[in-house]
């Protein structure tokens, strides 16, 4: 092996090392942030709680491909707080099972409450769905009517 070629090498070796040290804390916050959810987190909470139950407001019926408001509260039954240590990450829409629509929260400055504006091709069930800083996510539902 020539000087070149082993320049090469080393350089390579260097490049391997480099891209692994990396990749390691992406890899390791992923594995923290995956044991920050314990097993009681991994279910989807459809029970009514008056501060993380979403409340969809949203017409009963609506023309297809017409655009509408959806707004989404969470707290069916009291305000959800937007504190530093305790806040929704995030607000999120579906149409039966697909999402359509998704909003992140900070903590402090966002209120979590927010009005989507979609159009639907048919009708079904609108699915809201909230996810706050200390439990698995909370959903609420609400049929839909498409006509033509």
């Amino acid at each position: 092996m020539d000087t070149t070629q082993r320049v090469r090498a080393a350089l390579a070796a260097v490049a391997l090392v480099a891209a692994q040290a990396a990749l390691a804390p992406a890899v390791r916050a992923e594995e923290e942030q995956a044991q920050q959810f314990t097993p009681e987190f991994a279910q989807v909470h459809t029970n009514y709680d008056a501060k993380h139950t979403p409340k969809i407001v949203a017409p009963a019926s609506v023309k297809r491909g017409q655009w509408f408001n959806v707004t989404i509260s969470v707290g069916a039954g009291s305000a959800h707080p937007s504190l530093q240590e305790h806040f929704v990450r995030y607000i999120a829409l579906y149409e039966d099972s697909v999402e359509i629509a998704r909003a992140y929260l900070h903590p402090v400055y966002s209120a979590p409450i927010v009005t989507f504006t979609v159009a639907l091709d048919h009708g079904g069930e609108l699915r809201a769905m909230e996810e706050p800083t200390h439990s698995a996510a909370w959903v609420a539902t609400q049929k839909i009517e498409v006509t033509p």
